[in-house]
């Protein structure tokens, strides 16, 4: 049997993941925030019912291929790649002025407004950090976020003995999904082909802390754990509506985030109830700092 696709997008997703795992069924894992709102509860509903989860984010694709390599205690290090999103060289001074079209307008790939939006202000990684923390069962100090505008590499593992696997592609997310549903199989469905020498340089940055502000508190919460990854996530699907909206304006969607997250009192989130109890908190607290000052609750 094939797997099941979960990618209904945000925290929507989670009773759908978990309904498939909870049957025995495979999942290919499109929805990063399963993992993301209720990781554990995820996680352990795999194993207790043996069913897998196969990643199709192109990073966490790129990461279980690479991972082939060797055995999970030999690896040092995981290295998550990113494009760096529209704003990675344009001038931090002008940041105040960015819109929702500026933001759209991805240089690599092509996807869902919320999304996008997460692309550019580094969310994505934060996000994708906490879902390699569970796929992967790694620490969060052991994953590392580095930008590569070209997005060819996907994402590297680096071993103890110092050797690092890459996998190689297309920025194309025909790739992932036919890796995660045909998995253990690969076919060839006819997909173009990466031609290196016609690719130009492939080059790497330290993802600039100044400049994706949002990335660090995705590593502060995914050290917290607990329900404190549902209310980062639930904070930024209520932020980067803001947003696009217009009610906010770019460097707001961090700053909210922050307000959320200090604010927390993390607990913990291995029922279904406690993650979307933990998912509403963020959502009501990011509702508030989004609130004009001195304006009366609803």
């Amino acid at each position: 049997m094939r797997p099941a696709l979960a990618g209904i997008v945000g925290r929507a997703g989670l009773e759908a993941t978990l309904a498939a795992l909870e049957s025995g069924v495979d999942v290919a894992l499109a929805n990063k925030e399963s993992l993301v709102v209720a990781g554990d509860l995820v996680c352990r509903t795999a194993r207790r019912t043996g069913a897998r989860l196969i990643p199709v984010d192109s990073e966490h694709c790129a990461i279980d291929q690479a991972l082939r390599a060797g055995r999970k205690t030999e690896v040092a290090r995981i290295l998550l790649t990113s494009s760096g999103g529209p704003f990675r060289t344009r001038p931090l001074g002008t940041f105040d002025t960015i819109t929702p079209e500026e933001a759209l307008r991805h240089p690599t790939w092509s996807m869902g407004p919320k999304i996008t939006i997460d692309s550019a202000t580094l969310m994505n990684k934060a996000l994708e950090v906490i879902e390699a923390k569970y796929l992967f069962d790694v620490k969060p100090d052991a994953i590392e976020v580095v930008v590569h505008p070209q997005s060819i590499v996907h994402s590297l593992v680096e071993f103890r003995d110092g050797s690092v696997v890459a996998q190689l592609g297309l920025p194309d997310m025909r790739l992932p999904i036919l890796y995660a549903l045909t998995y253990p199989d690969r076919i060839d469905a006819g997909l173009p082909r990466l031609d290196l020498t016609r690719s130009g340089p492939l080059t790497f940055e330290r993802a600039d802390p100044a400049r994706y502000p949002a990335l660090a508190l995705g590593y502060e919460a995914a050290r917290a754990g607990g329900t404190a990854e549902a209310a980062l996530n639930a904070a930024n699907e209520v932020a980067v509506g803001a947003f696009l909206d217009r009610r906010i304006g770019f460097l707001r969607i961090a700053q909210v985030l922050r307000e959320v997250l200090t604010g927390h009192a993390t607990g913990t989130s291995g029922t279904l109830g406690a993650a979307i109890e933990a998912d509403r908190v963020g959502r009501d607290k990011a509702g508030d700092a989004l609130r004009p000052a001195g304006a009366a609750n609803a």
